[in-house]
């Protein structure tokens, strides 16, 4: 008997958690006892112990259908991954990938793109492969991200009473996407000069800033990207078996992203969200923690807090982009 294809295809984007699970994260191959932390659904990136208080951090992260600031957004998201951890970047390692009729010229400007960007977190490009493959209709970059951290941050010390601070504002990477991606469906809503804002949102979307306050505190920190700050949420409370309730009221929505998501009806907390760092801290050192931001001039808000039980919202990894980018 033939089985339904159907049954078995994937949406696009990233795995879904049990997909992963039960696909991906149960072949690790040999299990060494220096990981402390590796593969695992809600894990921004690997801890390794050196030695006493010296933690590699690696991660990795591609992206697809390279364009014009695709080597910044490379070396961002691999940067964010290593800095909620705890750690440091140090290192990039690349693989990229070209479709025929690519010219020299522009895998330059891809290149030099990436070691701008590095240079300006000073990240050494060590090495990487570098293709045209006529069987890719559009690039794939894909790095390797290998940094430092001096202590572990683990979701194994998460306790019901803690509090989820985040920084910045939701759904910041999404919006910024919409509005270079489309322009055509926002200015229905929007004006010029709002575009325009929301387009210079690809600018905050790095979190080393935030992360070296944060990790003063932070028994773990988290980076929420597809699947918005829902999604990252989820992945915590997957994380822990914990409940976690949302302050609502107290979650940071731009008042352009509260503007457009009425009138597109989409929920701003699960539009993908690079440029936002969640935190976990004790609930006495939350006021320390929002001082020290406002002292740095980024923005910062205490959003909820783990508890046992259910708390006040599901696991739900569902991402609004993708059916945005489609509206006719």
């Amino acid at each position: 008997m033939i089985k339904n294809k159907a049954l078995h295809e994937l949406p696009s984007g990233k795995l879904p958690p049990e997909a992963l699970e039960s696909s991906v994260l149960s072949f690790c191959g040999f299990k060494r006892p220096e990981v402390l932390v590796g593969p695992r659904v809600g894990e921004d990136a690997a801890v390794i112990k050196l030695k006493e208080d010296e933690y590699l951090i690696v991660t990795t992260d591609p992206i697809v259908g390279a364009t014009k600031g695709a080597g910044r957004l490379l070396v961002t998201v691999n940067s964010n991954d290593v800095a909620a951890k705890g750690g440091e970047p140090y290192y990039l390692a690349t693989t990229m990938i070209f479709p025929k009729h690519t010219t020299k010229e522009s895998i330059q400007e891809l290149a030099k793109e990436i070691h701008e960007a590095c240079k300006e977190i000073n990240v050494a490009v060590v090495t990487g492969h570098t293709e045209v493959n006529t069987r890719y209709s559009s690039p794939v970059i894909c790095g390797t991200m290998i940094g430092k951290a001096n202590r572990l941050f683990s979701a194994d010390q998460i306790r019901p009473t803690d509090v989820i601070l985040m920084s910045k504002h939701v759904g910041l990477e999404g919006m910024s996407i919409l509005a270079s991606d489309r322009p055509d469906l926002l200015s229905r809503f929007l004006s010029p000069s709002e575009i325009e804002e929301v387009k210079s949102w690809v600018s905050e979307t790095s979190v080393l800033r935030e992360a070296r306050i944060f990790r003063k505190y932070a028994k773990f920190m988290h980076d929420p990207t597809e699947g918005g700050v829902l999604g990252g949420l989820s992945e915590l409370m997957e994380l822990t078996g914990l409940g976690i309730e949302l302050f609502r009221e107290s979650l940071p929505i731009h008042p352009v992203t509260r503007k457009l998501s009425e009138l597109l009806e989409f929920d701003p907390l699960h539009l993908i969200s690079s440029g936002v760092l969640i935190a976990v801290v004790s609930a006495k050192d939350a006021e320390a923690v929002l001082e020290d931001f406002s002292c740095a001039g980024i923005d910062c808000a205490v959003v909820g807090r783990f508890v046992e039980g259910k708390g006040n919202i599901e696991v739900d990894y569902t991402e609004e982009l993708w059916r945005l980018m489609e509206v006719k």
